[in-house]
């Protein structure tokens, strides 16, 4: 019976996140100055130090974020690799310094999305200056905007993300 309760949880879990991801994404919780856009559901991506279900409920709403906010497929495809990518290297990065969680998501968006948005969307600026604007955004949304949802969770993370053994 334990093993059935920790796999509902799981997915419980997952499809939590997911859900508010997709929520953030499609609902236009972004700021844009500039070339650096911030996504505020990239602080989500701190939530694997927690709970693993958070691997695929990241990689799940972000699919799901980008279909329903009018990516096209290149951008779906890859956008959510790097959010996935992400997730599963903060997830082995949780019981070191909560300084490092957020960089995996950081790395991982910075080194693909520019790819993207040059090829897929055709976006005119050289790839190393689109690295520059999209590790700023990754920076303050899943970097400073992650260590703030971290510290809001910590105290709570036996209750919210009960073991899932």
């Amino acid at each position: 019976m334990k093993n059935q309760n920790s796999k509902v949880l799981f997915l419980a879990q997952a499809a939590m996140i997911a859900a508010i991801y997709v929520v953030l994404t499609v609902l236009g919780a972004s700021l844009a100055f500039g070339e650096v856009q911030i996504r505020f559901a990239e602080a989500l991506t701190i939530l694997p130090v927690f709970t693993p279900a958070a691997i695929p409920g990241l990689f799940i709403g972000c699919l799901l974020g980008n279909i329903l906010g009018g990516a096209i497929l290149p951008d779906i495809i890859f956008g959510s690799i790097a959010t996935l990518i992400g997730a599963v290297f903060t997830r082995m990065l949780r019981n070191k310094s909560k300084y490092l969680a957020p960089l995996p998501p950081v790395v991982a968006n910075t080194i693909i999305v520019p790819f993207v948005l040059k090829y897929a969307y055709a976006v005119p600026l050289p790839i190393p200056f689109m690295m520059l604007t999209v590790g700023v955004g990754e920076v303050i949304s899943a970097g400073v905007i992650g260590l703030i949802l971290y510290e809001a969770l910590y105290k709570y993370k036996t209750v919210l993300f009960k073991s899932i053994a």
